[in-house]
């Protein structure tokens, strides 16, 4: 069972902070990714801004929750919880972002959450989600496939 009072609070310090293919290792490559939400075994999550998501579009499945948001921390602790069986990863423009998120909870212990550091533009960490010609759909209809009841206010 997950800590939820810690897990909070370990998220709440992380978003006050501003931050500029190997599952065994906590880390998936896009294509990766693609196969596991294909699959039906994992939950992809661009924790990026809307503002970035209607720049590039969103990959294919991924679910769209800006890690800004007051409640991202019981949004994120709710896909753990409700999806068990799933793998759950994150996503940002550029790896950084994702990496540090990954970092912050395996310090609280959280170690279920998998890293896809090249992101979805790329950059040190390889050439990401937009160039390796992977699937990409609207942040509009990304945004309509996040169950309402997911929703944390």
């Amino acid at each position: 069972m997950i800590d939820r009072r810690g897990f909070v609070l370990a998220l709440g310090a992380f978003c006050a902070v501003p931050v500029m293919g190997h599952a065994e290792q906590g880390i998936l490559t896009p294509k990766e990714a693609l196969d596991g939400i294909k699959a039906g075994n994992l939950l992809l999550v661009d924790i990026r801004t809307p503002e970035e998501w209607q720049q590039t579009g969103v990959a294919e499945g991924a679910w769209p929750i800006d890690m800004r948001r007051k409640d991202f921390g019981p949004i994120l602790l709710a896909l753990l919880e409700r999806n068990p069986s799933h793998r759950v990863a994150v996503i940002c423009r550029t790896g950084n972002r994702s990496g540090y998120l990954v970092d912050v909870l395996r310090k609280n212990g959280i170690n279920d959450v998998l890293d896809v550091p090249e992101g979805m533009v790329g950059g040190r960490n390889g050439q990401g989600w937009i160039k390796a010609g992977l699937p990409i759909v609207s942040a509009r209809d990304a945004l309509s496939g996040i169950p309402s009841d997911l929703t944390v206010d």
